[in-house]
């Protein structure tokens, strides 16, 4: 089967794969774009689970203040080094995940830090079980990990804190 160039350059656009990779999930995928990029998502996934063990010592401290100024959130996240910090994938995936933060009031970051005498709903209660609020069809660890195959690197949340005027803890 021939694969357009037109072809491989939408799916890399799509999915920030490499070239060679876009092309070889057309071909397995016999030209079906939205397979081939199921695909290539499940492969950053097992990139991602590759790098999870790395240290994540660097990285950047994002806020977000919400329009009107009353709900604010600051998000750490971190990263293996100062050169991915800088990317505009990561400052990205910053800003998205402070704005999760502001919208949907998760307590914890991951379910192992749930106490177990807690009653909480894990998906709404940690952050990386949370829908995406973009696209509900994802969660933020399925953000996550889609950046860390772009860029190549251990993504983290180290830390995160949510404000609300009037609110106090």
């Amino acid at each position: 089967m021939v694969i357009s160039v037109d072809l491989v350059k939408e799916l890399r656009e799509q999915s920030g794969a490499g070239i060679m990779a876009c092309r070889k999930a057309l071909l397995e995928t016999q030209g079906d774009m939205e397979k081939a990029s199921e695909l290539l998502r499940e492969r950053g996934l097992l990139v991602a689970k590759k790098k999870a063990e790395r240290a994540a010592s660097q990285g950047m401290i994002e806020a977000y203040i919400h329009a009107g100024g009353r709900i604010g959130a600051m998000v750490e996240l971190n990263c293996e080094t100062d050169f991915v910090a800088r990317t505009d994938q990561f400052r990205e995936l910053a800003h998205n995940i402070a704005m999760q933060v502001a919208a949907m009031r998760p307590q914890f970051i991951a379910a192992e830090e749930v106490p177990e005498t807690a009653k909480v709903e894990l998906s709404a209660a940690c952050l990386l079980m949370q829908p995406y609020i973009r696209d509900p069809s994802r969660t933020v660890q399925d953000l996550i990990s889609e950046t860390v195959a772009k860029v190549g690197e251990n993504i983290k949340v180290g830390r995160f804190s949510r404000f609300e005027l009037g609110e106090q803890d």
